[in-house]
């Protein structure tokens, strides 16, 4: 039950007056070793519906969303299509190698005039991935939303600790941390310009 709590959270750190170009905010949760962290970005002529769409879109992340080497749907009858969907996710983090998981993906319906899609980690089935294809998220969980011309991005993650050493534990923690705000943007940008294609 992550993502209600994690949505919320979201919310209450959005800027009251939505900023013409690019914003970020991060905050600590839970004594975790990884902050949560949004982004926001103003996109002109971003379509909610289509936004949202591409993010329902898992078969087709690679290529359109940086980084994203392996995304493919899992069939499971716990989540139906196109409300929910499982998938399997690899994304190739560089200079310090692959981090791999399973998570469910959801509509979340309207909050605050934003269009919601949110996705969390399916622990046991993420635990039962080989460490040798790359290290496995401990947690993962985050939330896009979509209003007409703005896009936002947040997310909370971290890799498990016995799957990493301890300068990458460190660069993926608090080294994450500082280059959160270069990331989220990305993947911003990377989302506007896929929705914008889409049909």
């Amino acid at each position: 039950m992550e993502l209600p709590g994690f949505l919320q959270r979201v919310l209450a750190h959005l800027p009251a007056t939505p900023p013409s170009g690019f914003h970020s905010a991060q905050w600590a949760h839970g004594g975790r070793p990884t902050d949560e962290g949004l982004a926001m970005l103003s996109i002109p002529g971003l379509n909610p519906a289509k936004a949202i769409d591409a993010v329902m879109d898992v078969n087709h992340y690679v290529g359109n969303l940086d980084h994203v080497t392996t995304c493919r749907s899992v069939a499971d009858p716990r989540f139906t299509p196109p409300e929910k969907v499982r998938f399997y996710q690899r994304i190739d983090i560089p200079l310090l190698g692959a981090v791999h998981h399973e998570l469910v993906l959801e509509r979340l319906g309207e909050h605050k005039g934003y269009l919601a899609a949110g996705w969390s980690i399916l622990t046991p089935e993420t635990s039962a991935l080989s460490a040798k294809d790359g290290f496995r998220s401990d947690y993962s969980h985050g939330v896009w939303l979509a209003a007409p011309g703005r896009l936002v991005y947040a997310l909370g993650s971290a890799p498990r600790r016995d799957d990493v050493g301890f300068l990458k534990w460190k660069a993926l923690t608090s080294g994450a941390d500082a280059a959160a705000s270069r990331v989220l943007r990305a993947n911003l940008e990377g989302l506007g310009r896929w929705a914008a294609k889409r049909a």
